[in-house]
């Protein structure tokens, strides 16, 4: 599956290249065909003031202004070509982008799994945990300073994050432990079924704010509007992830996927600003997510890529 899809877009990137060549080359003769209707022009405006020779300059002008529209023809051809060859490779590039998301997105799940099994030996062996300059122990996953999070999203434009409005739902998790419930609540995602993955995952969020899967569920919570393109429930769940669950396993991939929502609802600049702070935030996150931040950067036009 990982090679087909590599394979794909090696092919794609190359058919790029090599549409950008054909391009160049078309605007190449473009430009030459402007060059020689000046010199067409010269022509005639001289000639205007001879006399002699009028029949046989016409003809030769009216042969090379044929010869013109001749190429002039032909170039655009070959331009409702390329651009026909650029929208259907632009087409499988984003239907291949979709499904590396979902391959993603699939890993991240199981990994998910997992992380439950983690989760238990840990919560046996250290339940609290000291951490620099602190006085008290803070629960693992949940530690930040009031600082650290003011100063990455202090520049979110509240207008543009539309809070999720509460409601009274009734219980859909299974009254089992809190790690059975959160396997519960992302199966949901791993079937499909989006609108009770967000009930299950919020009410796990409710639930258990402390826990230390809480972090992976509020980011899975913030996943199930992102892919049904609720920009702006997700953007809101993502910043709640992130100031709530600063330190959690997916607070990087919380600061990704914010960044990429603010751009989505055309807030490009804290956008860019999210994408950017992610390697000065988290400096030992995955390349995956180092190189996905990198990516939407170029994909928005942020000012640094880096």
């Amino acid at each position: 599956m990982k090679f087909k899809a590599l394979l794909l877009l090696t092919i794609l990137i190359f058919s790029s290249a090599n549409a950008d060549e054909k391009v160049n080359k078309v605007l190449e003769e473009l430009q030459q065909i402007k060059k020689d209707l000046k010199t067409l022009e010269k022509a005639v405006y001289s000639q205007s003031f001879k006399g002699s020779g009028k029949k046989q300059v016409s003809g030769s002008l009216e042969g090379a202004l044929t010869r013109q529209l001749v190429k002039i023809t032909e170039l655009e051809e070959q331009m409702q070509k390329l651009t026909a060859s650029h929208e259907e490779a632009m087409f499988s590039f984003e239907q291949l982008n979709e499904r590396l998301n979902k391959t993603q997105r699939d890993n991240e799940l199981r990994l998910s799994d997992l992380e439950v099994g983690n989760f238990k030996k840990i919560s046996k062996k250290n339940k609290t945990k000291k951490f620099p300059g602190t006085d008290k122990p803070q629960n693992l996953g949940t530690m930040v300073t009031q600082k650290e999070t003011e100063q990455q999203t202090s520049s979110v434009n509240p207008a543009s994050v539309v809070k999720i409005e509460e409601a009274e739902t009734k219980e859909i998790l299974p009254k089992k432990s809190p790690e059975e419930q959160y396997k519960f609540a992302t199966s949901l995602i791993k079937v499909g079924d989006y609108d009770q993955a967000e009930l299950a995952l919020k009410e796990f969020v409710k639930k258990n704010p402390k826990h230390k899967l809480a972090g992976n569920a509020q980011y899975w919570y913030a996943e199930t509007f992102y892919i049904r393109q609720l920009y702006h429930d997700a953007a809101a769940a993502y910043l709640d992830g992130y100031q709530k669950y600063p330190r959690s396993l997916k607070g990087p991939q919380n600061l990704l996927k914010l960044g990429v929502t603010l751009s989505e609802l055309g807030e490009k600049d804290q956008g860019c600003q999210m994408l950017d702070g992610i390697k000065k935030q988290y400096p030992k996150a995955k390349q995956s997510v180092i190189q996905k931040a990198k990516y939407e950067k170029k994909k928005y036009k942020c000012p640094s890529v880096g």
